[in-house]
């Protein structure tokens, strides 16, 4: 599988954050992560990476988000009702993976997720969509990116 440096797209990075359980990319309205093997990722993490995304888009600029899933690692499913209780909002959620974990993952994940969940198995494929949902998006409610 292919990392977000490996893509001619990441020429259009506008900011890496890493943390102690993974790596996140912030594009204009995009946001991709990569976490670390063995990583459980959890409420108190989410808060860490959105919180980053508040400092670079603001708060009001609703994103896509892709989760490459280039190792294996768990995520505590129950947590989107935090996520939602404290009103984040993903417009787009994609999921790049193709391990049986991923798999078993992203169906915990369905039953949580008020929005639906794409599945890809590869990153490009996956940018490209993002990219597409996000400009359509914004020529709809007329945003113009920085």
């Amino acid at each position: 599988m292919k990392r977000v440096r490996d893509l001619d797209f990441f020429k259009n990075i506008r900011e890496i954050r890493e943390f102690e359980f993974g790596v996140f990319y912030y594009f204009e309205g995009l946001v991709i992560s990569e976490m670390k093997e063995g990583a459980l990722f959890n409420w108190k993490m989410a808060k860490k990476a959105i919180k980053a995304a508040h400092e670079i888009f603001g708060e009001d600029q609703p994103i896509a988000y892709i989760s490459n899933r280039i190792n294996s690692y768990t995520v505590v499913p129950a947590d989107w009702v935090k996520f939602y209780k404290n009103r984040h909002q993903l417009d787009f959620y994609s999921v790049v993976g193709s391990t049986q974990g991923s798999f078993a993952s992203l169906v915990l994940e369905r039953m949580f997720f008020q929005n639906s969940i794409n599945q890809f198995s590869d990153l490009e494929s996956a940018v490209e969509w993002s990219v597409n949902k996000i400009n359509s998006r914004n020529k709809k409610i007329n945003i113009v990116p920085q």
